[in-house]
């Protein structure tokens, strides 16, 4: 028979004799009874530990890393996806090695493309037509509005595309409304692209030859673009937008890209309208997306760009963006290889991807009218969306989601005031010290694990030891995270328990025993809701700014709160309190980690990946800080998910043995570091570097030298020692590259020897200088020394407009308006120059000042800056590329020099 707990005012009736021998037996007993309560099994704990850290990783794993058995062409038929078929063209693509804008390799690329997509029309079935255009574009210049090109000039010139249509033949209106599906080939200098993106062509290559024998039954057709141009700021896209007939046919918009080398494909950008992610998740098999990462994408914390950008600013679109994500560390690497391509990665896009296709091209209801999806970008009803498990794909409108997220905020806030109001002072007291234990929490966690982040700079030869170990991050930031969420826990434990003791003393006539075991009982409870409290407010805050990823806040607010109402909430103002039930933890655990667990871990794992090329301006951020950001992210994960878990530890034999074994932890991790037995970079997960021969023209005397400056965080002091090739290294050397400003370099001593022939050398000279009303016209003449990759920056503050023409000698011009100043450096504006083998080297821009200067501002810095690239090494870069430790690999991105730069600069002069 369960023993009934006596209520409060059970021990404060009026005492005789017999009652108060009674009342002190019984006051004995249920002290006793509380005593033991209070006294949760470590062993419990822990097991109940080691269980939701195992979830967390079990979700993690089938979530993202289930991947589909790979099919033949056999099995998969002829209107199948084959992985197997498309891996061949990933290993044909791959064997040309780099093909950049410009090289021959990507000439080769391109007709091993265009061989295919002749073979898709030739076996295409009967009732279908099949239209193949090789697609050269015009001059073009590309300006976006924001993300990494914002403030930008992107001009380009003779680059080549494939564009496949495939279309009934007997559906009349098939050829106006088009379903587009992007992706490049041509990809940076130092890989081979087997990820980005020769992975993505592959699966184009082979949802088309599936596609061409199913399309009969369309009634829309499909556009696959083969696009050039990509890495040297999205021009492919824009030029088959601006430039090709079939562009205004076009009605929604698929862009296939990777950040990585496999593993899940993901949707990581949708919309503006729902329509498209909506009908994915109705028709994929596989389906696979995060909002959060959008959210992430869009802020620009995540400095990249895709095509999508294009279809969206220039197009009005709406579509899907997928991408790989797996092995980041290896983008734009050496070790894009095909060898990291996990097997199932292609087939789970592909069946994705062609299942999604067939729904969207047999369907009526296809979005017809572009100038109203240009109204939906302005004004969205976008959609929230999520994957659970890899299986299930959620989608709901924003303005239901609103509504939604709304109604819970209201009530939960009536509940607060009204249990609050029941409660009296001492309520209002509690919830202020369990508001003080979340930011007691969030602080301690944040300050520990970033104090790891600054120590490992003194410690150790790389800021970011763990880039090849990314699981050393447990020891040097979970640890310390948990530690300080559990020590700022405990000070609010500490109030909270003081506070309930004295409050128990002034109502009951208990022992000091039993009173602190009340006041115990009370302040575990206190710091439970503590979590409602955190997830009520950013709740609030996501619901207020129309975040997407608002949702998390809702799954870890409402099955907590649910199970605390289900098997806590008996508990009134007069009864005595109870230690918090371990089925209440598991029930409020169980969603939220079953919905958040894989992307908390992916997100880690990506930003982990992402170190390799952080220090976007060398030597300007603090080495500490890419670690110390990592460390915030984890503190942050750890602060918002083991909220409810560490409220139960306080109470817990096993909090001492906890708080020992993390310290333990951490030193350990600490020592491995200090040891250097684990290396920071191996030749798989190699370190971001850049070798470039430059040759200085603005002084009056022509300079050259070699320098080498790496984007990975972290001095180049061990690798310039292992090159010998007298290298001086430090902050004092600022190359400025135009596009950014190397504040930290390894620079060798001026060298007499430049490495090519004059000829090459660019040249920037004023060809006319005449007044016109209300200013000066200045003419300057640009020979690119027969580069076809250039980065012109002006300086804005003197420069009202400008014009440019191509070649001295040619009659059109380009008109380019003058535009927002660049993002990275106050006061330029930057015209970034790619084309093909085609383009022209020599330009003359006319330029259009506002008004004198005094000679003192004349004297500050110049008028025009240029930077020329060629893709070819002098043997001075040859050398030290050959010396260059194996745990080091060129980082190649459309902003970043090749591997020999020119400098020259022109100072305004009358």
């Amino acid at each position: 028979m369960r023993k009934r707990h006596p209520k409060a005012s059970d021990l404060t009736e009026p005492s005789s004799s017999s009652k108060e021998t009674d009342a002190s037996s019984d006051k004995d007993a249920l002290d006793k009874e509380v005593q033991a309560d209070v006294k949760r099994s470590g062993k419990v704990w822990l097991s109940v530990l080691i269980l939701i850290t195992y979830s967390s990783w079990f979700v993690y794993n089938y979530q993202l890393g289930n991947l589909p058995k790979p099919l033949t062409a056999k099995q998969a038929g002829k209107r199948g996806f084959s992985e197997i078929e498309a891996i061949k063209h990933v290993k044909a693509l791959t064997q040309f090695g780099p093909h950049p804008v410009s090289s021959d390799a990507l000439v080769h690329a391109l007709e091993y493309v265009l061989a295919e997509v002749e073979k898709v029309k030739e076996t295409a079935h009967w009732e279908v037509d099949v239209n193949v255009d090789f697609f050269e574009s015009k001059f073009g210049v590309n300006r976006l509005v924001g993300g990494l090109f914002k403030g930008k000039s992107l001009v380009y010139s003779d680059i080549s595309h494939i564009v496949l249509r495939i279309l009934p033949k007997y559906e009349s209106d098939a050829g106006d409304n088009a379903i587009l599906v992007s992706s490049h080939i041509d990809t940076v200098f130092t890989t081979g692209g087997a990820g980005d993106c020769s992975s993505c062509v592959a699966v184009m290559l082979e949802l088309a030859r599936s596609a061409s024998q199913s399309a009969h039954g369309f009634k829309n057709s499909i556009i696959f673009l083969f696009n050039t141009g990509e890495e040297e700021g999205l021009n492919g896209a824009h030029s088959f937008i601006t430039q090709h007939p079939w562009s205004s046919t076009v009605r929604l918009a698929i862009d296939l890209e990777a950040m990585g080398t496999g593993g899940k494909s993901s949707i990581f950008q949708a919309g503006p309208s729902p329509w498209a992610i909506e009908n994915f998740a109705l028709a994929a098999k596989y389906p696979s997306g995060q909002i959060i990462g959008q959210d992430l994408f869009t802020s620009g914390i995540i400095k990249s760009a895709t095509d999508f950008q294009v279809y969206k600013e220039v197009a009005g679109l709406s579509g899907l963006d997928f991408a790989f994500a797996d092995n980041t560390a290896v983008y734009h690497t050496k070790n894009d290889k095909i060898e990291l391509i996990k097997p199932g990665s292609l087939q789970h896009l592909g069946e994705n991807m062609l299942a999604f296709l067939l729904r969207v091209a047999s369907s009526s209801d296809l979005p017809k009218d572009k100038t109203l999806q240009g109204e939906e970008r302005s004004n969205p009803d976008s959609a929230v969306y999520f994957d659970v498990l890899g299986k299930y794909m959620i989608v709901y409108r924003q303005s239901l989601a609103t509504m939604l997220y709304v109604s819970v905020i209201m009530q939960s806030i009536l509940i607060w005031v009204l249990s609050v109001f029941m409660g009296g002072y001492p309520a209002v007291v509690s919830l202020i010290l369990s508001c003080l234990s979340i930011i007691l929490s969030w602080i301690f966690s944040v300050a520990f694990s970033v104090a790891v982040a600054f120590i490992l700079p003194w410690i150790s030869s790389s800021p970011v030891p763990f880039a090849s170990n990314p699981w050393m991050v447990v020891g040097l930031f979970v640890s310390p995270a948990i530690l300080g969420s559990i020590s700022g826990q405990h000070v609010a434990f500490i109030f909270l328990r003081k506070k309930s003791s004295n409050r128990n003393s002034n109502k009951m006539q208990v022992s000091p025993r039993l009173r602190d075991n009340l006041a115990r009982l009370e302040a575990e409870r206190w710091l439970f809701k503590s979590g409602f409290i955190q997830w009520l407010v950013l709740l609030a805050l996501g619901t207020y700014y129309k975040l997407g990823s608002t949702y998390l806040a809702l799954v870890w607010l409402v099955p907590p709160a649910f199970a605390y109402g289900l098997l806590e909430a008996t508990l009134s103002p007069i009864r005595l309190p109870k230690p918090l039930k371990l089925a209440t933890l598991l029930i409020s655990l169980a969603v939220p980690i079953l919905v958040s667990s894989g992307s908390f871990i992916q997100l880690t794992g990506t930003m982990i990946g992402m170190l390799i090329r952080f220090d976007s301006n060398p030597g300007v951020t603090p080495e500490w800080l890419g670690s110390a950001l990592i460390a915030v992210a984890i503190a942050t994960f750890i602060s918002l998910s083991m909220v409810y878990l560490l409220a139960y530890i306080h109470l817990s034999g096993a909090k001492k043995s906890i708080v020992t074994a993390l310290c333990i932890i951490t030193a350990l991790s600490l020592a491995l570091v200090s040891s250097g037995v684990l290396p920071a970079f191996t030749e798989d997960t190699a370190r971001a570097v850049n070798v470039v021969h430059v040759v200085d023209t603005s002084g009056q005397d022509q300079v050259a030298f070699i320098s080498l400056f790496s984007n990975t965080p972290g001095n180049l002091n061990m690798e310039a020692e292992q090159i010998k090739e007298g290298f001086r290294c430090g902050r004092e050397n600022k190359i400025d590259f135009v596009s950014f400003e190397a504040k930290y370099n390894c620079v060798t001593k001026k060298d007499a020897e430049v490495g090519w022939d004059k000829h090459d050398i660019p040249v920037l000279r004023v060809i006319n200088d005449k007044e016109r009303e209300g200013g000066r016209v200045i003419a300057v003449s640009m020979d690119t020394g027969g580069s076809s990759r250039w980065t012109l920056r002006i300086d804005m503050d003197e420069i009202e407009d400008f014009t440019m023409q191509v070649g001295e000698e040619e009659e059109e011009e380009l008109m380019i308006e003058r535009g927002e100043k660049s993002s990275n450096e106050e006061g330029w504006h930057q015209i970034q120059f790619a084309g093909g083998k085609k383009a022209p080297t020599s330009f003359v821009l006319k330029l259009y000042k506002e008004e004198e200067v005094s000679d003192d501002k004349k004297k500050q810095r110049p008028l025009l800056k240029l930077r020329t690239d060629l893709n070819r090494r002098t043997p001075q870069v040859q050398r030290v590329l050959e010396r260059l430790p194996p745990f080091c690999t060129m980082f190649g991105k459309s902003t970043s020099p090749f591997t020999l730069a020119f400098l020259a600069s022109l100072p305004y002069t009358k």
